[in-house]
């Protein structure tokens, strides 16, 4: 009996990278089964080398670019060099195949991360509860991009580590894994309060605010960069201009009002049914499209705003505060069309949201209903994704 014990405290770590691997492995699946309905074919099976390539859409060809090529002054600034830097050391290894390259960056740090995340899980929601955090991550609609050639994974390993080193005391490499979060990510800033919260509650305060400072100090090695290479410190951020985002003088509150109004008007203009009056201001061609996509980031934006209040009761305001900060940046750059666009992907990395999701769907029942309903949207979006359609 404690041999069987002891054997299962040993086999429980591999729990999580399974069912990170799994999953993967699943949403691959109707990735290629897309691929091959969609993919015109003349003789034969198309070049199976595509099943990579499905894996860099959109944004991937800026991180590959960078990977392949470095920088250059032509508003690549805002995509952070941690993800490029590591894709290109791959890339180099595997002989310059820059695609596959991504995805492994991405897969090794997503199983990284979810090997992390139950460590942390675990404590707060027990084994059954860590478990269900992970598999609602796993089948959230935009997990697809824990397997792109996007900065999504490495990201969310580099905001779990410091979590995690920070609930153990070990502050200076905390700092650090923050740092790395925010030259992976601008989004790594709102990891800052957080810690600075959790380091003032330390026994030794002193100590672990002072380790904190490295930090914006790791994080400042990028704008020096681009000042040194391309005269330019700002550049990541005068460059959101060119991607149709602006600062809101209001700030979060801002995006927030953009927000709700673009919304309200989809639901006007899918309730109209007409696609001759436009209720919201925007350059695609189809009003219904404009509409729909506004309301699902609302909708992302609404359900994530309630987990991250909950999560801040049932776990403490350090992981609430993330989820919270982590919403509020991107608010308050609301795109110009679109003002909460990509807001679903953004969600993704805020995984205390996740957690406060365990506690709700608690039940069998609920974890059913909850799988099915994120398994149909992530499928949805794969197959979205592998049609070459806007997928955020």
């Amino acid at each position: 009996m404690v041999a069987r014990l002891r054997r299962r405290r040993r086999l429980a770590p591999k729990a999580p990278l399974q069912l990170f691997l799994g999953s993967r492995l699943l949403v691959w699946l109707v990735a290629v089964y897309a691929w091959l309905w969609s993919t015109p074919r003349v003789r034969g099976w198309p070049d199976l080398g595509y099943v990579t390539e499905v894996w860099a859409r959109f944004d991937s060809n800026w991180f590959l670019g960078i990977a392949r090529d470095g920088y250059k002054p032509n508003g690549g600034a805002v995509f952070y060099p941690l993800y490029p830097l590591s894709v290109a050391g791959v890339a180099r290894a595997l002989g310059g195949y820059y695609v596959t390259a991504g995805i492994v960056v991405s897969l090794v740090a997503g199983g990284a991360a979810f090997l992390l995340l139950d460590r942390l899980a675990r404590p707060r929601l027990g084994a059954e509860g860590a478990r269900r955090a992970l598999l609602y991550l796993a089948v959230f609609p935009m997990s697809l991009f824990l397997q792109a050639a996007y900065s999504e994974s490495l990201y969310l390993l580099c905001a779990v580590a410091a979590f995690v080193l920070a609930e153990r005391g070990r502050w200076l490499p905390a700092a650090l894994a923050a740092g790395l979060a925010m030259l992976t990510r601008i989004a790594g800033v709102a990891l800052l309060p957080s810690l600075l919260l959790l380091a003032w509650r330390s026994p030794d305060r002193r100590r672990a605010c002072a380790s904190l400072v490295a930090a914006p100090v790791v994080a400042a090695l990028y704008p020096l960069w681009l000042w040194v290479k391309l005269d330019a410190p700002r550049a990541e951020f005068a460059a959101e201009a060119g991607w149709n985002r602006h600062l809101s003088h209001a700030g979060p509150l801002g995006g927030l009002w953009d927000g709700t109004r673009a919304a309200w008007a989809g639901v006007e203009q899918l309730v109209s049914g007409s696609r001759t009056h436009i209720y919201w201001t925007q350059s695609h061609s189809d009003p219904f499209y404009v509409a729909t996509h506004n309301l699902e980031d609302f909708a992302f934006f609404t359900v994530f705003l309630a987990l991250g209040i909950l999560a801040w009761r049932r776990f403490g305001a350090p992981y609430g505060l993330y989820v919270l900060v982590g919403l509020a940046l991107p608010l308050s750059v609301p795109h110009l069309g679109y003002p909460l666009l990509s807001m679903p992907r953004f969600c993704l990395t805020l995984f205390p949201a996740f957690f406060a999701l365990a506690t709700v769907a608690s039940t069998r029942r609920r974890e059913i209903l909850t799988v099915a309903v994120s398994s149909a949207l992530l499928g949805a979006a794969v197959i979205a994704w592998v049609a070459g359609r806007w997928v955020s």
